[in-house]
């Protein structure tokens, strides 16, 4: 497997072994394999995983992809996903979903 060119970390409300965030109860991990298929079918070279609480429950569910830094909020179903995919495949972020921009260049 080469080195991806981006990870997408998926919010999963976990805190220390259970899940007790807004991001899980708004079925954010059952997006996770609708964005893995999306890659797959783009050719976009990417790792996605799930996460501990992000602590942002009220913005949520919160998907985040690195190296870029982009944080979304209210992921929330496959039109959400394509529009963050979308703006991915052209180079930029997905301006209305997006929550805060770190890492380079910011």
């Amino acid at each position: 497997m080469r080195k991806p060119d981006h990870h997408i970390l998926v919010c999963a409300s976990f805190r220390g072994t259970e899940a007790k965030g807004k991001c899980i109860k708004k079925e954010s991990l059952q997006l996770i394999s609708y964005l893995e298929e999306e890659l797959d079918d783009r050719g976009i070279n990417a790792m996605v995983s799930s996460t501990g609480c992000l602590k942002l429950c009220e913005q949520g569910p919160i998907m985040v992809v690195y190296p870029q830094g982009y944080w979304y909020r209210s992921v929330t179903d496959e039109n959400a996903v394509d529009e963050i995919l979308d703006a991915l495949e052209e180079g930029k972020p997905a301006q209305s979903r997006l929550l805060q921009i770190y890492g380079k260049g910011t």
